[in-house]
């Protein structure tokens, strides 16, 4: 990684994130299936959400760093899923739409194991001094 984010937290740490790649530019993350399923064997949409947001906000952190505003806040997230996962591990990149001084906002794309669409995530965070 570019740079250091420290552990997934706790709630990441539960679903089994594991940071991969993280800088301003593009944070990428993965999470398995198993264990963050719906009733019917499907990968929840939330935990989907989860892991759009645990990216998202790490990129937007590391942009607010260099503003003076590491805090970053969610404050708007939406998402699309595109595909049922039933098993494997799925991939999350994020990647900026707009890096400003006190909001940013990441496109997240999360795919499966062939590379297919899964979900696609927007997430702005708002950007506040420590």
């Amino acid at each position: 990684m570019d740079q250091y984010i420290g552990p997934a937290g706790l709630l990441g740490d539960r679903m089994g994130i594991e940071f991969l790649e993280a800088s301003p530019e593009r944070v990428v993350a993965t999470m398995p299936v198993e264990g963050n399923t719906q009733p019917f064997s499907l990968l929840h949409g939330g935990a989907s959400c989860v892991l759009a947001e645990s990216l998202g906000s790490v990129g937007a952190a590391l942009h607010g760093q260099t503003v003076d505003r590491p805090v970053s806040l969610g404050i708007d997230i939406s998402a699309t899923h595109h595909k049922a996962v039933r098993s494997g591990v799925v991939t999350g990149t994020a990647t900026p739409l707009h890096r400003g001084r006190t909001v940013a906002t990441y496109e997240i794309v999360i795919t499966d194991e062939s590379g297919d669409r899964v979900c696609t995530a927007r997430l702005t965070c708002l950007l506040r001094a420590a």
